[in-house]
C-alpha cells in the first residue's frame, strides 16, 4: 500500500534579509506558502511571529513577520489580516505573540479572525551570520499543513532572542569542553533525520519508532570523541501520506532538527497512516536541502529512510538527491519494509550503495519484544523520580514538563522495553543539557539565579528569598546527579544481564531484525568512521 507518514510539520523559518538577493528567497517561500489555499473560498490569512525554538524572540521574530507578511500581500491573492488587530486577538486570547500554538488555540484564533489559515514557524540561527526559516501554513479549522518551507538569510538583528513572556530566554547550557578539532562547537555532534513511510500498510512501522526510539538514541548518547560524548540531533519526515499536501509531494517535515527527544517521540506517537505516493527521492532531496546541517567534516550526520514501495516512485530521481547528500557529507541507509530481494529489485539498496550507507530490511509487522531484566523496575521508577529534579521555567517550561510526564506514559503503554530505555536516556546528560524549560539545567550552564525571572518559576519559588532560591535549586542538582548515577550503576548490571540472554535466544533461534537493529548497527559503523568510539560490552 501506498502510504506515509502524517508528520507533525515544524518549522524553523528562516530570518529576512534586506538586501534584494535574501528578500527573493523569502518571497519564493510566501509563494510557496501561498498556493496552499488553492481551491479555498476563504482567502483570509494571519501571519504570527516567528520564535527561536523553545518560543523565544528577537526583533528578527518581528522582521520575518512583517517581510513575510508584505510579500503574501504582493501577492494579491490572499487577504492578509492587519498585524495590529492580529496582536490586539491574541492580547485579549492572553497568548504570546509567539507563534508557539496548539490545536485548540490555532481553531480559536481562525474562529476570533475569521481566517482560514495560520502562517507560523521557527528561526534557527546558522553560523557566519546566517538564519534559517522554516514555516509552514496551517487550516483554522483542522489544523491539517496545507503548505511548508524553508529560506535562508542574512541575520540582520544583533539581539539576544528573550521569552515572549518576559524574562530571559531559557539558553542552553554552555559547553566547557574545548572546541572539537575543525569545528566552531564546544562538544561532537551527530544528526540524525528519520524518514518515515506512513502509508496504509506502515502501522507496524509506525509502532516500532514508537516503542524503539529511546534504545536507538542510547545507542549514540554514550558514544565518545575527544573526551566528551555528543549532542544528539534528530529530525523526522513522514512521507506517502494522502493527508497531505500533493503540491508538497504527500511530504511533511515533522519536526527540524532537535535535541529536545520528547518532541520526537511526541510527534511519532501523533503519525496517523494513510494510502499515497511513497516519493523517496523527493523526501531525501528535501530532507537533505531542508535541514539545518552542519557544515563541519567532522559531524556524524545520516539519513534513516523506511519505506516498501519501489525507491524509484516520484519526480525526483534518488540518484540526485544522493548526490546532493554526499556533497555534504550525509550517509543514506536505506530499511525497506518487506523481503531484502524485493527491497533489492526495487532499488532500495541502490540508494544505499550510491549514498555510502547501508541497506536493511524489516519485517514491520514484527511484534519487538524486549528482554525483561531483574534491574528494569528500579531503573523505571528512578526515571519517574528524575522528573522531580527539573524546575518548570516560564509557561513554555510547564508545557515541556507536562509533555515529559506524557511522554513517559507513551513509552509504558508500548512494548519493546520502551520505558526502561526512555529512563537511561533521561539519565544521561544529553536529556538535562537539552532541557532549556528547565531552571535548574539553565543554572547548571552558568546562569546565575539572581538573573532568573521570579515570576517564571513555580510558586513554591518565588517566595523564597534568593539565598534559599539557590539552595533549593542546587539541591535539584544534587538529587539529579545521585539519581544518575545509580541509574548508570544498574544499567551497567542490566547490560551484563541482557547481553547473556542474548546469546542464550540467538544461538537458540535467530531473530528478525527489527528497526532499531536496522538503524543501530550502521549507526555505530558510520559514527566510528567519523571519529566516535562507542563502549564494548
Amino acid at each position: 500500500m501506498r502510504t506515509a507518514l502524517r508528520p507533525l510539520c515544524l518549522s524553523a523559518l528562516v530570518v529576512v534579509l534586506a538586501a534584494p538577493a535574501h528578500a527573493a528567497s523569502l518571497k519564493s517561500l510566501a509563494k510557496k506558502l501561498g498556493r496552499g489555499l488553492k481551491g479555498e473560498e476563504n482567502k483570509k490569512v494571519a501571519v504570527l511571529n516567528f520564535p527561536y525554538p523553545g518560543g523565544a524572540l528577537s526583533s528578527g521574530s518581528t522582521i520575518v513577520q512583517e517581510r513575510l507578511t508584505t510579500h503574501l500581500a504582493e501577492a494579491g491573492k490572499l487577504d492578509i489580516i492587519e498585524r495590529n488587530r492580529l496582536d490586539a486577538v491574541l492580547a485579549e486570547m492572553k497568548l504570546e505573540k509567539s507563534g508557539v500554538i496548539d490545536e485548540k488555540t490555532t481553531h480559536e484564533i481562525g474562529r476570533v479572525l475569521g481566517v482560514a489559515a495560520l502562517v507560523t514557524g521557527t528561526l534557527n540561527d546558522l553560523p557566519e551570520g546566517r538564519a534559517e526559516v522554516n514555516a509552514r501554513l496551517i487550516h483554522a479549522q483542522t489544523g491539517k499543513v496545507l503548505a511548508a518551507g524553508m529560506a535562508e538569510i542574512e541575520r540582520t538583528w544583533k539581539d539576544v532572542p528573550v521569552l515572549a513572556g518576559g524574562g530571559a530566554a531559557p539558553q542552553p547550557p554552555k559547553p566547557s569542553a574545548p572546541t572539537q578539532p575543525g569545528t566552531t562547537r564546544g562538544k561532537p555532534l551527530v544528526q540524525l533525520a528519520i524518514l518515515l513511510d506512513t502509508s496504509n500498510s506502515m502501522d507496524g512501522l509506525i509502532s516500532q519508532a514508537k516503542s524503539q526510539l529511546w534504545k536507538i538514541v542510547n545507542g549514540l548518547a554514550s558514544a565518545e570523541k575527544g573526551g566528551n560524548n555528543p549532542e544528539l540531533q534528530v529530525a523526522l519526515y513522514e512521507y506517502g501520506n494522502d493527508n497531505l499536501s500533493s503540491g508538497e509531494g504527500f511530504i511533511r517535515q515533522v519536526l527540524p532538527f532537535i535535541s529536545d527527544l520528547d518532541k520526537i517521540s511526541e510527534a511519532l506517537f501523533g503519525l496517523k497512516t494513510n494510502g499515497g505516493q511513497e516519493y523517496c527521492g523527493q523526501v531525501l532531496r528535501d530532507s537533505v536541502l531542508g535541514l539545518g546541517w552542519a557544515p563541519e567534516s567532522d559531524v556524524y550526520k545520516a539519513v534513516f529512510i523506511a519505506g516498501n514501495e519501489p525507491f524509484t516512485q516520484g519526480p525526483v530521481d534518488f540518484r540526485e538527491a544522493v548526490a546532493q547528500a554526499k556533497a555534504k557529507g550525509i550517509f543514506i541507509n536505506t530499511i525497506y519494509c518487506g523481503s531484502r530481494q524485493s527491497g533489492i529489485a526495487t532499488q532500495w539498496k541502490d540508494g544505499a550503495d550510491l549514498g555510502g550507507g547501508e541497506y536493511m530490511n524489516i519485517d514491520q509487522e514484527r511484534e519487538v519484544v524486549a528482554i525483561r531484566a531483574p534491574q528494569d523496575d528500579e531503573i523505571e521508577r528512578l526515571g519517574r523520580e528524575l522528573n522531580r529534579t527539573f524546575i518548570p521555567y516560564g509557561r513554555l517550561g510547564v508545557k515541556a514538563e507536562e509533555r515529559q510526564m506524557q511522554q513517559d506514559s507513551a513509552a509504558a503503554a508500548v512494548r519493546g522495553g520502551a520505558a526502561v530505555q526512555r529512563a537511561l536516556f533521561k539519565a544521561k546528560k544529553q536529556y538535562s543539557e537539552s532541557a532549556s524549560w528547565d531552571a535548574a539545567t539553565l543554572v547548571e550552564g552558568g546562569k546565575r539565579v539572581s538573573d532568573l525571572d521570579a515570576a517564571q518559576l513555580p510558586e513554591e519559588l518565588r517566595t523564597l528569598s534568593l539565598k534559599e532560591r539557590e539552595g533549593a535549586i542546587q539541591e535539584k542538582l544534587r538529587k539529579r546527579k545521585d539519581i544518575q548515577a545509580k541509574i548508570e550503576q544498574l544499567n551497567r548490571e542490566r547490560q551484563a544481564y541482557v547481553a547473556e540472554q542474548e546469546r542464550a535466544q540467538t544461538a537458540a533461534s535467530p531473530a528478525e531484525m527489527s528497526l532499531d537493529q536496522a538503524i543501530m548497527a550502521p549507526m555505530h559503523k558510520q559514527a566510528e568512521a567519523s571519529g566516535f568510539r562507542f563502549e564494548q560490552h
